[in-house]
């Protein structure tokens, strides 16, 4: 059986739909960015019991920003027109927030990528992300280089 976490969300929570194009790219960066917070720690925590310290290390190495370009780097010859659509519209948004531990150009591919990932999570479709993380992270470990 195939559930979609927002499709439940929705319905339990009596969320009402609203038209996607209607969100600017930062808020879809916002959600995007839990969505895939959430997948992280869903991964690392499954992958077996350790203390927490090692846990928040583990993800932080995986949604710092540095990875996330190289993620979707990896990722642009797998996504269709409307996702590169999508991931432009993220990277080239104006944000008031500045790069932390990362170059301008990585936050800015960062911000596109938790723009799509939002995109898909509030397009009901999370079968979509969980194929490009594991076709990403499989290009990323090196696994199709």
């Amino acid at each position: 059986m195939n559930l979609d976490i927002f499709e439940v969300l929705k319905t339990g929570l009596s969320i009402e739909d609203v038209a996607i194009d209607t969100y600017s790219p930062l808020t879809l960066a916002f959600v995007g960015d839990n969505v895939y917070e959430l997948i992280l720690r869903t991964k690392v925590v499954t992958d077996g019991n350790t203390a927490v310290n090692k846990l928040n290390k583990m993800t932080s190495d995986l949604a710092c920003a540095k990875f996330q370009c190289e993620l979707v780097n990896v990722l642009m010859d797998e996504l269709n027109e409307e996702e590169i659509r999508v991931f432009k519209r993220g990277r080239n948004a104006k944000s008031n927030s500045k790069a932390k531990n990362a170059s301008y150009n990585e936050y800015k591919h960062a911000t596109g990528f938790e723009t799509l990932i939002g995109y898909l999570y509030l397009t009901h479709n999370s079968e979509r992300i969980f194929e490009l993380l594991k076709i990403g992270f499989s290009k990323v470990n090196g696994e199709n280089r």
